[in-house]
């Protein structure tokens, strides 16, 4: 068994699962805060010498996991790993984050798209020559994505059969 601990809480204007922006590009400009917990501030050291962060976070939400979906970006069922829909097996979100600046053990960040309360799981630093391959497909999303700047979150992930339910 795979057990982990939060070492934050998210905390956003989106104070609900629907209407919220599904990726950070749909939260351009939407300030949030990390409260990080006292016994993990040591570990922000050096952090505020970085412009953005991935974060990492239980989405804590999440009811359903399913292997096929209906993304909010298509109509269309899609293979689950295939897509960024909230309903997976391992409820673990992903967004990167503007960082404006650190604050004993609060950060302040720009472009969240995560839902107010969010227990934050991990914090790594964005480095462009780390992660930026040459030629990228993007599957079915290649003339979708752009569509995610202005598409906000609807019901569709929080009806259905849990994965958990069937074993």
């Amino acid at each position: 068994m795979i057990f982990y601990k939060p070492i934050g809480i998210i905390h956003s204007p989106f104070k609900a699962l629907t209407d919220m922006p599904i990726q950070p590009v749909g939260a351009s400009e939407v300030k949030g805060e990390i409260e990080i917990f006292p016994e993990f501030a040591e570990g922000l050291k050096d952090l505020e010498g970085f412009s953005h962060i991935y974060i990492m976070y239980h989405f804590h939400q999440n009811k359903v996991a399913r292997l096929t979906v209906k993304p909010f970006l298509d109509n269309n069922e899609r293979g689950l790993f295939a897509t960024r829909a909230p309903c997976r097996p391992n409820p673990i979100g992903l967004s990167l984050v503007r960082l404006i600046s650190v604050e004993g053990n609060h950060l302040l960040i720009e472009n969240i798209d995560a839902l107010d309360g969010t227990p934050l799981l991990d914090i790594k630093p964005y480095v462009p020559g780390f992660e930026s391959p040459e030629e990228v497909r993007t599957g079915w999303l290649d003339k979708k994505a752009i569509d995610a700047r202005k598409h906000r979150s609807d019901h569709r992930f929080m009806q259905g059969t849990s994965l958990r339910d069937k074993e």
